[in-house]
């Protein structure tokens, strides 16, 4: 699919089928993520895969939406800030960055393969690394429900034009 059309047909999907997500197709997602760029090539990411009941309950604790609990599957974006690349002279930190071309390879990826996702950044970040047991390196950045949507997606329409957004000097 031509790259700007697929832009075009991603949107933030919060209604999905039931039934599970078949595992090439996961693997396909994760491929795509692991080829993010990253600054000084640092990779400085993980993806969990959110699938078994108990798990989910503890992801919809940290979110608790309930258009979040239909999804049959999440990834859990985590930043390692240990490996992540620091720019000099400020030291601002790069991973929530990194992780976020990684993130949207991912849901791009998702698109094409006919998949629904929706960026959540709004969560309890603490709680989910507390009821997770991640190091405190590892900082949840965001989560994305995975599954078939139960609408048809739309093309995007409602963003701003060129001339709002570009400035030529």
């Amino acid at each position: 699919m031509e790259l700007l059309k697929l832009i075009s047909k991603r949107r933030s999907v919060r209604q999905f089928l039931p039934g599970d997500v078949e595992q090439e197709k996961i693997d396909y997602l994760m491929e795509c993520a692991r080829l993010a760029p990253s600054a000084m090539n640092y990779q400085p990411w993980k993806f969990i895969i959110v699938k078994s009941p108990d798990k989910k309950a503890l992801l919809h604790r940290c979110y608790n939406r309930e258009w979040f609990t239909s999804a049959p599957m999440y990834i859990l974006a985590l930043g390692d800030t240990n490996r992540s690349w620091k720019r000099q002279p400020d030291g601002k930190d790069h991973c929530d960055i990194d992780l976020a071309i990684a993130f949207e390879h991912l849901v791009l990826a998702a698109t094409e393969q006919g998949l629904g996702a929706c960026w959540v950044c709004n969560f309890d970040v603490e709680l989910c690394g507390t009821l997770f047991n991640l190091p405190a390196n590892m900082i949840p950045i965001a989560i994305t429900p995975i599954g078939y949507p139960v609408h048809e997606q739309e093309p995007v329409t409602n963003r701003k034009p060129i001339e709002a957004i570009v400035e030529i000097i």
